[in-house]
């Protein structure tokens, strides 16, 4: 069997377990070879927040339907948007570890944002804290 194939077997085992963003969390760990990856300075954090480009491509790709496929999106570039969004999930997930956040902690901190502006009647504006 492939390495692939028994690095997704463990992945599974292992979101059995501890759920599935933790899982992801502890996955992105071994495939992270940057600067200084798992330490939190600002040289880890760095190289995370400039990943977080890959948006960057997602625009792209969303661009390009409107210029040369008149709005219409194939199977293919679906999945290639899935693609891309794994791309930034990973440096999601890996800058928010490298703050010594968990994604659920972020998810969290975004509902109760979110929860609050709707309350206030600020989800439309702009700015951090309106």
């Amino acid at each position: 069997m492939s390495e692939a194939y028994n690095l997704a077997q463990q992945y599974s085992q292992i979101a059995d377990e501890v759920g599935e963003l933790e899982a992801y969390r502890l996955f992105t760990k071994t495939t992270g070879l940057y600067p200084e990856g798992g330490t939190g300075s600002l040289i880890a954090i760095t190289y995370c927040a400039l990943g977080l480009g890959e948006a960057g491509e997602v625009q792209g790709k969303v661009k390009k339907i409107w210029r040369d496929a008149g709005g219409k999106i194939s199977d293919e570039i679906k999945k290639e948007l899935v693609l891309e969004l794994g791309d930034l999930l990973w440096y999601t997930v890996r800058m928010a570890d490298e703050l010594g956040y968990t994604f659920e902690e972020i998810i969290e901190e975004s509902v109760r944002k979110l929860s609050d502006r709707k309350e206030r009647g600020k989800i439309s504006g702009s700015g951090d804290h309106r």
